[in-house]
């Protein structure tokens, strides 16, 4: 077992420098990034025993990293949440009135336009046209399909969406496309 940590050692030791670069690119901030740098080699190293040998460690590592990069902006609105008790508090709770942070909603854009991309193209097609407004009526018209195949393409896009977009289920209110 000692070569199988020694090879382990050797991959994660040609990775420190794109995982830095990964890092400030998120956090903007040089010590910030460091300790998100850390974190996820703690956390690889703690769960090395899930990285399949062969598959891709860079890729096993920036998602250890930008989710440890997410909760921690959780766990920091969180601590930075307070409660008003005035009669305005209402204006508070407001959504036109919340800010998110937007490395994190790049994160779940990227992940959304993936999962789509992902789609066979003629439910990504039907699907997208949905997207857009279409009604039902006009994306039969449009593609030249039974109304049934585009009610059916559009129900199966949703369920595979809903499927590959679960890690965001609660935290996230999909467009009611998705939903």
């Amino acid at each position: 077992m000692k070569p199988k940590q020694n090879s382990f050692d050797v991959m994660m030791a040609g990775e420190i420098n794109p995982l830095r670069n990964f890092a400030l690119s998120l956090t903007h901030d040089m010590d910030d990034s460091k300790d998100l740098v850390q974190e996820t080699i703690l956390k690889a190293y703690r769960y090395k025993d899930k990285f399949e040998e062969g598959t891709n460690l860079r890729g096993w590592l920036y998602t250890i990293l930008k989710n440890s990069f997410i909760n921690q902006y959780r766990r920091n609105a969180k601590r930075n949440t307070f409660l008003d008790t005035t009669d305005n508090s209402f204006y508070l709770d407001q959504p036109s009135h919340n800010v998110a942070n937007e490395a994190e909603l790049r994160f779940i854009r990227n992940d959304i336009q993936k999962a789509i991309e992902t789609l066979p193209l003629e439910l990504r097609i039907t699907f997208s046209l949905n997207v857009e407004g279409f009604k039902y009526q006009e994306i039969a018209d449009e593609l030249g399909i039974p109304l049934g195949t585009v009610k059916t393409r559009i129900f199966v896009a949703r369920r595979i969406l809903r499927e590959r977009l679960n890690e965001y289920k609660g935290f996230l209110e999909l467009p009611e496309q998705l939903a």
